[in-house]
């Protein structure tokens, strides 16, 4: 079969001829039928996520169809939990320190087929393409897990708008949330799309916001728009770091968080958090390639040129 394969040592992806893998006990084998491309696939292409294997296929958001059976399934980032820790039993299991994760732990979607343990198998939602499924896998769902911690905020900011960030927009206008958008500074054609979206201003990082914010979702992997978001939330407001990945956050005065602010972050999704965003009508906005494209849309994601989220078919 055909595979996206990353070398963790030299931080190089190449097209490769790899054997169909063999399903274990409690494994099914599933067929590719999409698998949307994450900026923490990105990550681990440029090594700043570190992969426990020298060679690993990446790619988390994916929609196939069980071999032997014909069943679509769902197959999102956590790839497995032990069930019995104190994480797991109380709700947490993206916290479970025994966590697998697809395309870092275990190969993932960016091939023809793959290997997925049958609990973490989710079923797909009826009346839907592979290529629109994709993207709520991980992107919609720490979207939305972003969009719970940040409370009941009216005013909400977001911080780099791209696959993540154009879904939970849905999300939070539908809750008749206010959302404001901060992007690449001078980054025009984004911020259009951005408001194109409902959202009520759009502008550059690098800008303050008209208004106080009760609430800011990071999506962009940089860590000195920390203490500017602090800065631009008013007092009991929340910052979501929703990222797996972040620069270094610089230090910044404890003025910023003073006033009952919380910096926070995510980590990873747990099963019902895809369950609830698949069940919602948040719809992406999708640029497919071909498994033997998968190179350029990596370079697309890393320039900044997408608009929504790319998604190999």
């Amino acid at each position: 079969m055909r595979a996206f394969v990353v070398d963790t040592a030299t931080r190089t992806g190449r097209l490769a001829e790899l054997p169909v893998p063999v399903a274990g006990a409690g494994e099914l084998l599933v067929r590719v039928l999409a698998c949307a491309l994450c900026r923490t696939d990105l990550h681990i292409l440029d090594g700043e996520l570190a992969a426990p294997r020298a060679h690993v296929v990446p790619g988390h958001q994916i929609v196939g169809e069980v071999v032997g059976d014909g069943r679509r399934v769902c197959i999102a980032w956590l790839a497995s939990a032990c069930g019995v820790c104190p994480a797991c039993t109380s709700g947490h299991e993206n916290l479970c320190p025994y966590a697998r994760f697809t395309g870092l732990d275990r190969d993932g979607g960016f091939a023809d087929y793959v290997t997925v343990d049958e609990r973490f198998a989710l079923p797909c939602p009826p009346g839907r393409t592979p290529e629109a499924i994709a993207p709520l896998l991980c992107a919609g769902a720490i979207g939305g897990r972003a969009l719970g911690l940040a409370g009941a905020a009216e005013r909400l900011g977001i911080y780099g708008f791209g696959a993540a960030a154009h879904l939970v927009t849905q999300l939070a206008r539908a809750q008749g949330r206010r959302v404001l958008a901060f992007t690449r500074p001078g980054d025009a054609a984004r911020q259009a799309f951005a408001r194109s979206l409902g959202v009520v201003w759009a502008g550059g990082t690098d800008e303050r916001p008209p208004e106080p914010l009760d609430a800011a979702i990071l999506f962009a992997p940089a860590g000195e728009l920390v203490p500017r978001a602090l800065a631009a939330v008013a007092p009991g407001g929340t910052v979501v770091c929703a990222e797996i990945h972040m620069s270094d956050i610089p230090s910044f005065p404890y003025a910023l968080l003073w006033g009952e602010r919380v910096l926070r972050s995510v980590a990873n999704v747990t099963r019902r958090d895809v369950a609830d965003v698949l069940a919602l009508a948040a719809r992406a906005e999708v640029t497919t390639y071909p498994l033997a494209e998968v190179a350029r849309a990596f370079d697309d994601l890393r320039s900044g040129r997408l608009r929504g989220s790319a998604v190999i078919v």
